[in-house]
């Protein structure tokens, strides 16, 4: 890499991108403000905007949108005619769960063994610092060859929609002929991907009820119809016995071609205890990229500590389903609660309620942003070329934007390999990624407008 004017460039602010992400890991932006104080959001859009300024980004802005919470803008003007390019990233992270169990404060960035340790380090803040690299690596060797706008999310963990509205509301803002999301992650450190699908989701509240109120277990139990043991009973009729999710008219055998996931490496990576079996059937990349799979979230029934001996009257449950590209995630509510409501046994009383969805993801890998991307990958990892990964979970900013502006490429990178352990205690970035991913960014915007 050390023959490339913009990997020198990038190496040589790596020190400066380290002093920048531990500045905005330490505002405790997440974007529950009966949890954290609004003005932790507050301080780090504003850190984002004034980067951008510093930057020469014109018409920067923190965008008041329709949940409560700031996105950041910027529109850095390229050569005339050229091409216009929206990179994307959030500054809002998820809450640090259990302080005392990181191994050093989740919003103070430390250097352990190689990787920079915080909240938000790799998710997503670091994908706004990548970004400034890729955009200065471009500056120093001879400008940036694009139109830029970069949006900073304040509020994609908390999944409440804000700037999705404000997109549909305002959508010539985001309007773009390419579209980069840097809140993806390479399949492992030092393979560069990008993610090409995206499972979309659904959420629903189960409640069964079969009495007026609670029975004594010895009087009544036996013939009273018990909610509990309906609500179990349901629940289990969503999966067959290899695990595999069974929701009726649900087709579950589709497949994944792209990179493989190899099983050990999965059970690793997903910690399986020893003897425990893997669910479901076909490939691994088959069942958590190209399958539907469906998780119990949550029980609504008495604890074991202080429950006493009563037959149940009512129970309620939270199930999602994950929606595989190529299915409707409006359609595939509905027979998850035709599924609910056909399975419920004894006739016991079910009502369910939908309370979130988002619809799939599957990008064009033939279009020219990807070849573009591809060469620039493989220069900035020089020995690897790029592939192509699923991602199980759901960004529903992805179909807005699709939704909005059907022409333009979208493309998912980002720094959330494993290793980075997202959303668990002691989230991690590799700064060596970070190097090479803003080198691939910046390579990949110059062969864009090449091209």
């Amino acid at each position: 890499m050390s023959s490339n004017p913009v990997a020198e460039t990038v190496a040589s602010l790596m020190p400066r991108a380290r002093a920048e992400l531990t500045e905005l890991v330490a505002f405790k932006s997440v974007a529950d403000f009966d949890q954290f104080p609004r003005s932790e959001s507050e301080g780090a859009a504003r850190w984002v905007a004034d980067a951008l300024g510093a930057e020469g980004f014109q018409d920067v802005a923190l965008l008041d949108t329709p949940d409560g919470t700031q996105s950041v803008y910027g529109y850095l003007p390229g050569p005339d005619g050229a091409k216009t390019v929206l990179l994307y990233a959030h500054y809002d992270v998820q809450p640090p769960l259990d302080e005392s169990a990181w191994t050093t404060p989740p919003f103070e960035l430390t250097e352990r063994d190689g990787r920079w340790y915080g909240r938000g380090a790799a998710d997503c803040k670091g994908g706004v610092i990548m970004h400034l690299l890729a955009l200065r690596a471009l500056k120093a060797n001879g400008g940036v060859p694009v139109h830029v706008k970069v949006i900073a999310e304040g509020s994609e963990e908390m999944g409440t929609g804000g700037l999705e509205r404000y997109a549909e509301q305002h959508p010539d803002l985001l309007e773009a002929d390419t579209i980069v999301i840097g809140d993806a992650g390479n399949f492992r450190v030092g393979l560069p991907t990008v993610t090409s699908t995206l499972r979309g989701m659904t959420m629903l509240r189960v409640q069964v009820d079969t009495l007026q109120g609670n029975l004594h277990s010895g009087q009544f139990g036996g013939a009273a119809p018990d909610a509990l043991a309906a609500l179990i009973r349901v629940l289990d009729s969503l999966r067959a016995e290899d695990g595999s999710t069974t929701v009726d008219g649900l087709a579950p055998e589709t497949g994944w071609d792209g990179l493989q996931y190899d099983e050990e490496q999965f059970r690793e990576d997903a910690k399986v205890l020893d003897g425990v079996e893997l669910i479901g059937s076909g490939t691994v990349a088959d069942r958590i990229w190209a399958r539907p799979a469906v998780t119990v979230l949550g029980i609504d029934c008495p604890p074991v500590v202080g429950a006493t001996p009563s037959v149940q009257a009512g129970a309620r449950a939270l199930v999602s389903l994950r929606v595989p590209p190529g299915t409707d995630a409006a359609e595939a509510t509905k027979l998850l609660q035709a599924h609910l409501e056909a399975h419920t046994p004894w006739g016991a009383r079910v009502r369910t309620e939908q309370i979130g969805q988002g619809q799939p993801f599957s990008a064009d890998t033939t279009s020219p942003a990807y070849a573009a991307m591809a060469d620039a990958m493989s220069v900035a990892y020089p020995g690897q070329e790029m592939q192509y990964a699923g991602q199980g979970g759901s960004i529903p900013l992805c179909n807005t934007l699709a939704a909005l502006y059907p022409h333009a490429e979208i493309l998912l990178i980002g720094l959330s390999e494993p290793e980075a352990q997202i959303h668990a205690v002691n989230e991690s970035v590799s700064p060596q990624e970070l190097e090479r991913l803003s080198v691939a960014e910046a390579l990949f915007l110059r062969n864009y407008a090449a091209g």
